[in-house]
């Protein structure tokens, strides 16, 4: 096994936590949770509802993709984590299938957690493979 290659991906804010924009390994890409920031005034306010920091949050993990040459295709599997399980899944999910249509869509696993970084009301984290 190649040791990990850790991307900081220029033109890029640092990321919230002490971490790398992605790690690869053996084709493999893993990304660093995505938050609904403005990933060109990030220190902007958070958008106030659930779809749209789904959106935005899914934007900033295609933006991360291209960086590294890669598209939402190429993603295998997402853990969506959401701070109002109850109150935004149906919204969290009708924006997710914006960005993932039917017949194209990773595996994924959803997690009602009690908080999250910048007071996030969702974070969306992925696994994709180099073709």
């Amino acid at each position: 096994m190649a040791l990990p290659t850790r991307h900081i991906l220029p033109g890029f804010p640092p990321t919230v936590s002490p971490a790398s924009h992605a790690v690869e390994v053996d084709g493999w890409v893993h990304f660093t949770g995505q938050l609904g920031r403005d990933l060109a005034a990030p220190e902007a306010p958070l958008p106030p509802d659930i779809g749209a920091q789904t959106r935005r949050a899914l934007a900033n993990l295609t933006a991360s993709l291209g960086a590294l040459g890669l598209g939402l295709e190429h993603v295998v599997s997402c853990r969506v984590y959401l701070t109002c399980f109850e109150r935004d899944y149906a919204a969290m999910n009708a924006a997710y299938a914006e960005a993932f249509p039917e017949g194209a869509r990773p595996s994924r696993v959803c997690i009602g957690v009690t908080a999250l970084a910048l007071g996030a009301l969702v974070e969306v984290e992925a696994v994709a493979k180099r073709p």
